[in-house]
């Protein structure tokens, strides 16, 4: 039987050049583009969005709290969460106070997805070591999870001064500020999540759905070592995703920008530059990229669930489009008026 699915989008406020003219919009004008975006998720029906963090030149998301702040006052019923907190970077009690704050403000629709981010650039930024990667990740998480349990925490760790009962205030307007656990390829991170009974949101950027089975069979096992039943673990998935009324339009659409950010990103990674054949072949059948006409999207994100076991929650990223304003405006359209009802229709709750 199928889950329920909730679907969304990802962006991570991308700032990419335009091709005619090598020049980017202005950070006003995109920020501006990116809050209409969201009104327009909310009004069509969508489920979800969510807003990344990073601290490079082309992205624009480093407080997604703010972010998300903005578009709550343009919303009714959209969830509004973070993809994700770079919680290795941050404060616990800030990341809390800050979405307990979007909570009330959003009377209830605030989430947390924390990861430990794919970029580098928080860690000497805020003064940080590399080194400590893991052991400030899983130290804050456990700080996170304990401030929903109680306004004024006692609690004692290695790289933040100890609490002892101050209370930590604002307290969100739902009675549980939903927490997901983000997570890429490391099989340690999917158990973590399941030990601790968080939903888990994976990041599904290349290759195949299938390849991520085993490991979200580990979440699962996880969840079951921990005492937690199949209904309290979730799967989500955030994937590269863009809809268009042809395949061929919403692939066009697409790989510019997709282009430049896989290109730009690599280089520094020692990557060799994407292809269009490469790009074609990942959005085609079998592949992870939810690119393409309606119908196709759907049945793609339908087979997406059936291989990994039941998935709660598709996210796409749409962000590598962005330049393209009209586009990226109908493919929201068409993803709350054409893809999520065929989605719906397909799944046994």
């Amino acid at each position: 039987m199928r889950r329920n699915m909730e679907i969304g989008i990802d962006s991570f406020a991308a700032v990419l050049p335009d091709p005619k003219t090598g020049k980017p919009p202005s950070g006003e004008d995109r920020m501006a583009d990116l809050l209409d975006e969201i009104a327009l998720a909310d009004r069509v029906g969508l489920d979800v969005f969510g807003v990344g963090e990073h601290h490079r030149a082309e992205f624009l998301d480093s407080a997604p709290a703010v972010i998300l702040a903005a578009a709550a006052a343009r919303t009714r019923t959209i969830r509004l969460a973070s993809a994700v907190t770079v919680l290795s970077a941050a404060d616990p009690v800030r990341v809390f106070q800050e979405f307990a704050t979007l909570d009330l403000i959003s009377k209830g629709r605030a989430e947390i997805v924390v990861g430990r981010g794919s970029f580098g650039e928080a860690f000497p930024l805020f003064g940080l070591e590399p080194r400590d990667y893991d052991a400030l990740f899983a130290e804050k998480l456990d700080l996170l999870v304990k401030l929903r349990e109680t306004s004024h925490p006692r609690w004692q760790g290695k790289f933040r001064p100890a609490l002892t009962g101050q209370g930590v205030f604002p307290r969100p307007l739902q009675e549980q500020l939903p927490i997901w656990l983000g997570v890429g390829g490391t099989p340690e991170s999917f158990f973590r999540a399941g030990a601790l009974g968080l939903p888990l949101m994976v990041a599904i950027i290349g290759g195949d759905f299938q390849r991520f089975r085993p490991l979200i069979d580990l979440y699962r096992k996880g969840g079951e070592e921990g005492g937690y039943t199949p209904d309290q673990l979730k799967v989500g998935v955030h994937a590269m995703g863009f809809v268009a009324e042809t395949s061929q339009e919403a692939r066009d659409a697409f790989f510019p920008g997709w282009s430049h950010m896989v290109t730009t990103i690599g280089r520094e990674r020692g990557w060799s530059a994407p292809s269009r054949q490469q790009f074609d072949a990942t959005a085609g059948p079998g592949g992870a990229y939810l690119i393409g006409d309606p119908e196709y999207v759907a049945q793609k994100m339908l087979e997406a669930s059936d291989v990994l076991g039941g998935v709660s929650r598709i996210t796409f990223q749409m962000s590598s489009a962005s330049l393209e304003t009209a586009a990226m405006k109908r493919s929201i359209e068409l993803l709350g008026t054409e893809v999520a009802p065929r989605v719906r229709a397909s799944v046994n709750v």
